[in-house]
């Protein structure tokens, strides 16, 4: 069932998703100074922002279940079901848009997002035909600046599996500053290349 909306744009639906996913509990934990208490703390939520057959967007009930984590890696990671319920609408006519999580730390896209949308993409189309356009699925991680003692929504990371876009949106006001890190190129299963940098996990 949806969590909220519906929204007539994906943008606006996006900044709304954004700030209930930082008023979370520990969905941002970087004014914590002592480590190991922020790790502790922290929380990621996830959850679908989708279109629905009414030209609408709606995000999906939010989860906190959490992955099995790594302590050595120091990170949370939010199990993601790969399908909605809407009992309004048949399984087939909810077009998925965008994975959304929260990053606690505020910090960059891993490449475990990265693999776990192009899990998801091979579910579900790689780009959906909305009333604006052709949007591409993507994953998004929410953050808020770390020195904030009350979170707001400051900006996020986006990659587009389609495209291979990595980009970062950061909030001025009511407008969305866009910065593209560059494309992705894909090595093998846990490298990839980023502007001639490789980065691996």
């Amino acid at each position: 069932m949806p969590e909220f909306g519906p929204y007539d744009d994906a943008s606006d639906a996006l900044g709304a998703a954004c700030t209930l996913f930082l008023s979370k509990p520990n969905a941002s934990v970087g004014h914590i100074k002592d480590p190991d208490v922020a790790l502790r703390s922290s929380k990621e939520y996830c959850a679908w922002l989708y279109y629905t057959p009414d030209n609408k967007y709606q995000m999906s009930m939010m989860t906190d279940q959490s992955n099995s984590d790594d302590p050595q890696r120091k990170r949370r990671t939010c199990r993601l079901p790969a399908y909605v319920e809407d009992a309004r609408f048949s399984a087939w006519d909810i077009k998925y848009i965008f994975a959304l999580h929260n990053h606690s730390f505020g910090g960059a896209l891993s490449l475990n997002d990265m693999r776990q949308i192009i899990a998801l993409a091979n579910l579900h189309e790689w780009v959906v035909e909305t009333k604006s356009g052709r949007v591409p699925l993507a994953i998004v991680a929410f953050f808020s600046k770390p020195d904030r003692e009350v979170p707001s929504c400051d900006g996020f990371y986006q990659y587009t599996p389609e495209t291979r876009d990595l980009l970062r949106f950061a909030r001025e006001g009511d407008v969305w500053l866009r910065q593209d890190l560059g494309k992705v190129t894909w090595l093998d299963a846990n490298t990839y290349l980023l502007n001639g940098r490789e980065v691996r996990q």
